[in-house]
């Protein structure tokens, strides 16, 4: 049995974490594991996530990152499953997201499973995450607008040597996660949504909609993902 590491990078998420935890061990073998990242939280994270008292939890505390990109980085590292999931601190996973994950990955090596999209409540706002990007696994329409989102993403442990390290200065993990596999390995998207994506005032990250980025913070993103592509592709060995 393959087992499964899900990577949580959390920042101050004691509203949220208790339950975001408790639906995802619900659907974990007693051999997978929980790798959580914490970047110094300064409310009551570490104490909720120590009250599991689960031994298949590892909490990784005392970070000092001030990024969720290079925090969630970290617990990737430590992850030493066959399938790794990505999380959020803050959403619920639905029954059944990661027996659907783990049979998409034996006929691919990435996946990106659909979301439906909630307030802080978990009141469903009629959107699906997927509707809202245009979800699709180009390589192209992926550098010009990221259509990946972290959270809802997974793959197998044949990616990780590819995406790690992260470059410096990383503008987005899951577009950086979504590129590589995009040029070495294949991609299935799972059009089931699997997970209710909490949308709240605290959220690290905006999802659809219209970038509030200038065209020059734009064009310094795309150009800093397209030379941390290239130079990873001359010094990958093959």
């Amino acid at each position: 049995m393959k087992k499964i590491s899900v990577c949580i990078p959390t920042y101050n998420g004691g509203n949220y974490v208790a339950a975001q935890i408790q639906s995802i061990l619900e659907q974990l073998a007693d051999h997978d594991e929980i790798i959580v990242s914490d970047d110094s939280s300064s409310d009551e994270t570490i104490e909720i996530i120590e009250g599991f008292s689960d031994i298949r939890i590892v909490l990784l505390k005392n970070n000092n990152f001030r990024s969720p990109i290079y925090n969630l980085e970290n617990a990737i590292k430590r992850a030493t499953g066959d399938i790794i999931i990505l999380a959020d601190q803050d959403d619920i996973w639905l029954p059944g997201r990661v027996a659907l994950i783990v049979n998409e990955l034996s006929k691919c090596d990435l996946t990106m499973t659909d979301a439906l999209i909630v307030d802080e409540e978990l009141n469903y706002t009629g959107r699906t995450l997927f509707q809202i990007l245009g979800a699709n696994t180009g390589f192209i329409s992926n550098l010009i607008r990221n259509k990946f989102v972290g959270c809802c993403m997974a793959f197998n442990k044949a990616i990780k040597s590819d995406i790690l390290p992260f470059p410096e200065n990383l503008p987005m993990h899951d577009q950086w996660i979504a590129l590589i596999s995009s040029l070495y390995y294949s991609i299935n998207l799972i059009y089931e949504p699997t997970l209710l994506y909490r949308r709240h005032g605290a959220n690290a990250s905006s999802t659809g909609g219209k970038s509030a980025n200038s065209f020059f913070t734009k064009f310094k993103y795309r150009f800093s993902i397209t030379n941390a592509l290239f130079w990873h592709k001359i010094h990958r060995k093959n």
